[in-house]
């Protein structure tokens, strides 16, 4: 097990900036601007042969995965570590939906059989996975969960619709939310199972592709124990809240360089543009959000690898403030570049699309708020 983060200080170890500085270099290679156009512009939203070698190679998508199941067993710090670095290149790929999402789900699923079963295939980065919870309500808590599950045993049928699933329409292993006699239940779901009709959305950004599932009589296996799903969601959603937050991070602290490299070299009236007041309070304001963003994330990340009682309270913090910090980046990006971030050409506006986007996943932050207020007891 490689070395934790620590609380006091934030410091990261020397084994988590080499892994950060593997990945930084992989994704340069693979996951360059170019490199995103292409994959946006695909059905599937991704390289498979880029996937291939993240896994063989890299071992990403075994990151966390106990190494009973075939992964590392790393912690939640170096999984964090990882989707910085993927936040900052817009890395077109399955990897949030599979092993954040899923493998999450199952990991804390408390199914050992389920886990024997499905782990493996994605620590080895040949499943790609999803968890299906939200519906056409759009809500993210448990009251949106309205999918019926009818049956016994650990054998049901599932039927209703599910939205806005990340990467539902290329997934292998679909983890589905539904409501059976006994309230909200995991079931696994085949990707190609008979009267499963998946359709991709057309979303605002396009590095992040979601589907929109819809299910009519089809057969799912019971993951974990009937009645107890929601317990298991609500600890995946304050990881994945951790997880998008450090995801969003990456990304913030991409257009802050973006913009500060800009106002370097841009001249107007015979000088740079960050000679100008005006522009260095933006990117001063910009840094101070980024490097707080930062804190919350790291912290949150030292919380969901101690799995500890702080974890809920952390998650939703971190999303929210992320989330907002990241998007106020974008924009002021677009601004101190001025026409030309308003381009297709340029890639300030993949930046921004992935910032709105990933404000609204998993909650905005006026829900995450509210999530806070009632966690901390206010």
């Amino acid at each position: 097990m490689a070395g934790r983060l620590c609380p006091m200080n934030f410091a990261f170890t020397e084994e988590q900036e080499e892994l950060r500085k593997t990945v930084r270099a992989f994704l340069d290679a693979k996951s360059s601007e170019t490199a995103v156009r292409e994959q946006m512009e695909t059905a599937n939203g991704f390289d498979p042969a880029v996937w291939s070698q993240m896994g063989e190679q890299m071992g990403l998508q075994g990151l966390v995965v106990p190494e009973e199941f075939g992964g590392s067993g790393f912690s939640f710090v170096e999984l964090g570590v990882v989707l910085e670095e993927m936040g900052r290149a817009l890395l077109c790929a399955p990897y949030f939906s599979t092993v954040v999402l899923a493998a999450q789900a199952l990991i804390h699923s408390g199914d050992a059989a389920a886990k024997k079963k499905y782990l493996p295939g994605i620590a080895a980065g040949e499943t790609i996975a999803t968890l299906a919870t939200t519906e056409p309500s759009g809500k993210w808590d448990e009251a949106g969960i309205t999918m019926q599950a009818k049956g016994s045993g650990s054998s049901f049928t599932l039927s209703g619709t599910k939205m806005f699933v990340l990467d539902g329409h290329t997934a292998s292993l679909i983890i589905v939310a539904a409501r059976t006699g006994k309230g909200v239940s995991l079931f696994a779901v085949d990707g190609n199972a008979k009267g499963l009709t998946r359709t991709a959305l057309s979303t605002m950004d396009q590095t992040r592709k979601q589907a929109k599932l819809e299910f009519a009589d089809v057969s799912a296996e019971l993951i974990g124990t009937e009645g107890k799903g929601w317990d298991v969601l609500s600890t995946v959603f304050d990881l994945a809240a951790v997880a998008l937050a450090a995801e969003q991070v990456g990304g913030a602290q991409k257009v802050l360089e973006m913009a500060v490299e800009y106002a370097k070299v841009r001249v107007q009236f015979g000088r740079p543009i960050g000679s100008f007041q005006a522009i260095k309070h933006k990117c001063a304001d910009m840094l101070l959000e980024v490097e707080s963003a930062k804190s919350a994330a790291y912290y949150g990340m030292w919380c969901a690898s101690e799995m500890n009682a702080e974890l809920a309270s952390t998650a939703s913090l971190a999303k929210a403030y992320c989330s907002e910090a990241y998007f106020h980046a974008a924009a002021e990006n677009i601004q101190i570049h001025g026409g030309i971030g308003f381009t297709w050409e340029h890639p300030a506006h993949l930046y921004f699309k992935r910032a709105k986007s990933s404000e609204l996943l998993f909650g905005d932050p006026t829900y995450h708020r509210e999530l806070l207020a009632q966690r901390i007891g206010i």
